[in-house]
């Protein structure tokens, strides 16, 4: 099912990787200790601008930092809109 959402400039819209629920070494880890996630996969790819082509591709996976973006929720799932530049690392 295909999104109708499309990023403005240099955006791109990520859909975070779900927190990991169990440690290595099966330890359960409670809803309030769970770390943000800091991976996701890229969904929507803005255009870019006169002096930034777009890098990332739709269906790259991605690091960016704890704290970048602006979280939404379409269709019932989560995810994250940022300037491309907030990405850290393409995996």
């Amino acid at each position: 099912m295909a999104l109708n959402i499309k990023p403005l400039s240099d955006r791109v819209l990520i859909e975070p990787v779900a927190a990991e629920t169990k440690t290595a070494s099966g330890i359960f880890i409670p809803d309030t200790a769970k770390e943000k996630p800091q991976k996701g996969t890229v969904v929507a790819v803005g255009n870019g601008t006169k002096e930034h082509t777009m890098t990332v591709k739709v269906g790259d996976s991605v690091l960016y930092g704890k704290y970048a973006g602006t979280e939404l929720k379409l269709e019932g799932k989560d995810y994250l809109i940022m300037r491309e530049d907030d990405i850290l690392a393409i995996i």
